[in-house]
């Protein structure tokens, strides 16, 4: 699935060059795990990109971790057979950490980042807790994959945008960010970024 890149300006805005393609590319592939899920049901999972050794400091393996020993150049996540191995892996417990090159680093991770001083909207559960904390407390940008097919993108320990895959989604849909926010809506996709 490709989507307009200019869909992604405001949320990659401040990414450049090979972090821009990482970002892009792991915001591709969590709109594609909350459209597909995997064996008929909807399934959520968490990406932790960029600033992966502070990232892999503040965490620790759930489970042997299926990534470990994998040379790097078999774990880019722009090879369509890594990607399916992601969708896999997203069934289980824990979050990816991704580096900034693009590479999955190590999945099934349990993020240990302090939630102190973390504010969230009600409704939104420990993954988004995690992915706001380890944002606030490293460099990392974090994607949360939602059951409810949302995906939501973190900085700096604020929820800064919002991705429904699906259009018909709109009208079950109340979003978390506060106003202002700009709403763009191109193939079938929805964003909602913080505005300014």
């Amino acid at each position: 699935m490709r989507f307009d890149p200019h869909i992604f300006d405001k949320i990659c805005a401040e990414r450049k060059g090979s972090e821009r393609a990482t970002l892009e590319n792991i915001i591709t592939l969590a709109v594609e795990i909350a459209r597909e899920g995997r064996e008929g049901r909807k399934i959520g999972t968490l990406f932790v990109v960029f600033d992966s050794e502070a990232v892999l400091q503040r965490s620790r393996c759930l489970i042997l971790d299926p990534l470990a020993g994998h040379p790097d150049s078999a774990k880019k996540i722009d090879d369509p057979n890594v990607r399916e191995t992601i969708k896999e892996l997203a069934q289980l417990d824990g979050a990816f950490i991704v580096s900034d090159a693009g590479v999955a680093i190590s999945a099934c991770r349990y993020i240990n980042a302090s939630s102190e001083g973390i504010v969230l909207p009600l409704g939104l559960g420990s993954r988004h807790m995690a992915a706001a904390s380890i944002t606030k407390e490293t460099k990392a940008v974090a994607v949360v994959v939602s059951e409810s097919s949302i995906v939501r993108i973190f900085d700096r320990g604020e929820l800064v945008a919002e991705i429904i895959p699906e259009l018909w989604m709109l009208s079950r849909f109340s979003p978390h960010l506060t106003r202002p926010y700009i709403e763009q809506t191109r193939d079938h996709l929805t964003v909602l970024s913080k505005q300014g």
